[in-house]
């Protein structure tokens, strides 16, 4: 039976036995920046303290990651953030990102320090990062039984975080309706479970239709015609359209990639301009920024902005390391691109405090990933040395390529501090 494309996703990737609640999870099937390469753990961890410091070092600093899949970021940043309690693990030691003024390993506590995540070490010594910092995986995954002892699991954001939210390709995945523009007007597009074949249902609702209104213009609409909702929100370096990360590592290129393309797929409704509403993803990250005291929430994924919507939208499925057609019967992912511009504004809304939206090649580049080759010299005096520096820049040079995940947005919202002090540029 045809159903909203909400509903299919939420049972599909979510339900009893869903994409994402069972079997080994996103990791098996797709790569993100996470499992490419170290270099993208290092640079979070150099982003955390710089929200540690605008924070004032708070006796308590929460890392919770929202879409935490089985937990591969976390346990990465674990590992790193030992190393601050003691020999360092990361920085100049690993050849993927040099060590910088004011960076964790000027925070070493005495001796007397507790281990990680236990009760802070008494006397006038400022504790450690690594003495306050606690980890919280956000999914609805059962916990790995490997995971550390060190990461909370929970399948809800937890209120009053005062730290850095982390939510990696996730809101791709919050699902949504596809609506399709008719002669009377937008409607929904029905899609059957099992086969995927859709077809063209009621008229979408007004919250729905004001939604697509302001955030995605029909083609007999003009994007110049609509104003952002609250344009003293908006960030003065937001990325424009072509640099969306439109080609990002999961791409969906438009018409060639939904599900009626497919050879041997049901054909669907065409000949009408296509849209994937993203108020659902909105909501989402809304209420994420909502739970932070104070602090920092960064998303990470692939989208579009309002003047370069694809005409025929995004939504496509992955399995196995390939890319499949988006049928939502459990067995694969099912995912689309995130109308980024809509869910920056949704979150400073909410954290009455202007956003930075950047590619992500800049994000990390500004945080000291610029996957510069070493200097050939450097081959001569220390081969080995060269070699480890050369495979450190090739794996940075995959996070930053602009073609794949350097194409990702970075949505960074401060909530009750400054911008600029957690913005490097």
């Amino acid at each position: 039976m045809p159903i909203r494309w909400r509903d299919a996703m939420n049972q599909a990737l979510y339900g009893p036995g869903g994409f994402f609640v069972a079997g080994g999870g996103p990791a098996a099937h797709f790569r993100t920046s996470v499992h490419a390469s170290p270099a993208f753990t290092t640079a979070l961890l150099r982003l955390l303290t710089q929200v540690d410091a605008a924070l004032g070092h708070p006796s308590r600093f929460d890392v919770v990651d929202v879409g935490a899949g089985r937990g591969e970021l976390l346990r990465a940043l674990v590992g790193l953030a030992v190393g601050v309690s003691g020999e360092p693990a990361h920085s100049g030691r690993s050849g993927l990102i040099p060590a910088w003024s004011g960076s964790p390993e000027t925070l070493t506590p005495t001796a007397s320090a507790r281990p990680l995540g236990g009760e802070p070490s008494s006397g006038n010594v400022r504790p450690s990062l690594a003495e306050r910092i606690r980890f919280t995986a956000v999914e609805y995954a059962d916990r790995p039984e490997n995971l550390p002892e060190e990461i909370s699991w929970t399948a809800e954001i937890p209120d009053g975080i005062t730290g850095l939210l982390i939510a990696t390709e996730w809101l791709d995945n919050v699902p949504l309706d596809v609506a399709v523009h008719t002669a009377d007007g937008w409607r929904y597009v029905l899609v059957d479970p099992d086969s995927g074949a859709e077809t063209i249902g009621e008229p979408v609702t007004p919250d729905d239709l004001d939604w697509l209104t302001t955030w995605w213009p029909s083609l007999t609409s003009s994007p110049s015609a609509t104003s952002d909702p609250d344009p003293g929100l908006t960030s003065t370096d937001a990325t424009s359209g072509s640099e969306s990360g439109f080609r990002a590592a999961r791409p969906a290129q438009g018409s060639s990639l939904t599900a009626r393309s497919w050879p041997g797929c049901p054909e669907t409704p065409h000949g009408n301009h296509r849209a994937e509403i993203g108020r659902p993803r909105d909501e989402a990250w809304a209420n994420a920024v909502r739970k932070i005291s104070r602090g920092l929430a960064v998303a990470v994924d692939y989208g579009h902005l309002r003047d370069e919507r694809p005409v025929d939208g995004t939504l496509t499925g992955y399995r196995g390391g390939r890319q499949v057609p988006p049928v939502p019967d459990g067995t694969s992912d099912v995912t689309a691109h995130v109308a980024m511009d809509s869910v920056a504004s949704a979150g400073a809304a909410v954290a009455r405090c202007a956003y930075s939206m950047v590619p992500q090649r800049e994000a990390l580049r500004a945080l000291g990933a610029d996957g510069g080759r070493p200097p050939l010299s450097l081959a001569g005096t220390d081969p080995a040395g060269y070699v480890r520096a050369l495979a450190a820049a090739s794996a940075v040079a995959e996070l930053t390529d602009p073609a794949g995940l350097g194409g990702h947005l970075w949505l960074r919202q401060p909530v009750g501090i400054p911008l600029g002090s957690v913005v490097a540029r």
